[in-house]
């Protein structure tokens, strides 16, 4: 009787290989869909300046303060301290970015050597109108030997808050704004 145990015993401790063939099929099918349901977007990073009092008194010795404000209907460029270039009214309820473009050129065509300018921004501008308007003063897009290429134009962007409407001198920088509020 003892030996009879030992054979049924053998009997149920037999091991059984483990079927993976629907797990492997599985896998097959759902790589393939991951991968093609992955979205692919390009990052590209700014990098903006943004004013200090101790930068603020390097640049009182330049000639040409460029700056864009952004207001809810129209655009604004100005020389910080010269006064008004050109306002830019929107079109159909969109700014007209295309005109700030050749504004851009045609300030960079007379001052080839500045490389930077300053955004002013009221506090309910959103997003998209940011990114467009850094676009537009960063560069533009120009044909150089039958290629598209991105011609630079200011491309050292700092931001700032614009002009309250209370302010007496709408023009005043971002930078002087902050040594203002620090006195």
């Amino acid at each position: 009787m003892s030996m009879h145990r030992i054979r049924r015993h053998k009997l149920h401790t037999q091991s059984t290989d483990l079927d993976v063939t629907p797990f492997m099929n599985l896998m097959i099918v759902l790589v393939p869909v991951l991968l093609l349901s992955m979205v692919f977007t390009h990052t590209s990073i700014i990098e903006l300046e943004f004013p200090s009092a101790d930068s603020s008194a390097a640049t009182i010795g330049e000639t040409l303060h460029l700056e864009v404000v952004v207001h809810d209907g129209f655009l604004s460029i100005a020389d910080g301290r010269g006064g008004k270039i050109k306002d830019l009214p929107q079109i159909r309820g969109q700014h007209d970015y295309e005109a700030l473009s050749l504004v851009m050129r045609e300030l960079k065509r007379r001052a080839p050597d500045k490389r930077d300018i300053t955004i002013l921004l009221e506090s309910d501008t959103d997003y998209q109108t940011l990114v467009s308007v850094m676009d537009r003063v960063r560069s533009y897009r120009a044909y150089q030997a039958l290629d598209v290429v991105d011609a630079e134009l200011f491309p050292l962007i700092s931001l700032g808050d614009s002009p309250s409407e209370n302010n007496s001198s709408p023009l005043a920088s971002a930078g002087e704004k902050q040594i203002a509020q620090r006195s």
